[in-house]
């Protein structure tokens, strides 16, 4: 059974209080189009992520708000700034890098929450059962590419009633196997 695969650039999860402090008090996140996952979207709004030794400027929002700040990156993003990003699943904050975020109206400092997200695959209970998994389980999944064909280890399920059957991996995997606008994985043993 394939399923899509889809690239996940740099990109930031604000909480309310944050946004507000980015952006003014009141402000609302503005819709620019759906994600893959119900209820996902990307914004209008960007940001400037700053680390010690550089800036990442026009990184994307995406909403809803969250309840805490997050910012993901990919490792080569993170190294370029000089960003501690351990890999980790998204809300997975806890002792994760710092940095500060600069929006049109101000700026905050975040303690903890900078990480390069672990591969995943959404997916609702029926398409969990359909592949042969279960919620937390790691898998390997082959992609296809022209030339860059690769099996990505590591690869956590995570299973919802509110998912859409996909799979993320973020720019430095998808440039490593050759990814193009249209690709699938399947899974492997």
């Amino acid at each position: 059974m394939k399923f899509m695969v889809e690239t996940s650039a740099r990109h930031v999860h604000v909480s309310p209080a944050d946004l507000a402090t980015l952006f003014g008090e009141g402000y609302e996140l503005t819709w620019k189009k759906d994600l893959s996952q119900p209820g996902q979207f990307a914004c209008e709004e960007r940001v400037t992520v700053v680390g010690p030794k550089k800036e990442l400027k026009g990184v994307s929002i995406l909403g809803p708000c969250r309840k805490q700040t997050q910012v993901e990156l990919s490792l080569t993003d993170a190294r370029s700034i000089g960003c501690a990003a351990p890999i980790r699943e998204s809300g997975d904050l806890a002792g994760s890098g710092p940095c500060k975020i600069i929006g049109p109206k101000g700026e905050i400092e975040i303690s903890e929450g900078v990480i390069a997200a672990k591969r995943h695959i959404h997916a609702t209970p029926a398409d969990a059962e359909a592949l042969g998994v279960q919620n937390g389980d790691i898998v390997s999944v082959k992609i296809d590419t022209d030339g860059r064909s690769l099996v990505f280890g590591d690869v956590v399920v995570r299973v919802s009633d509110s998912y859409a059957l996909a799979m993320h991996i973020d720019t430095d995997e998808s440039n490593a196997a050759g990814c193009g606008r249209e690709v699938y994985g399947e899974i492997v043993k």
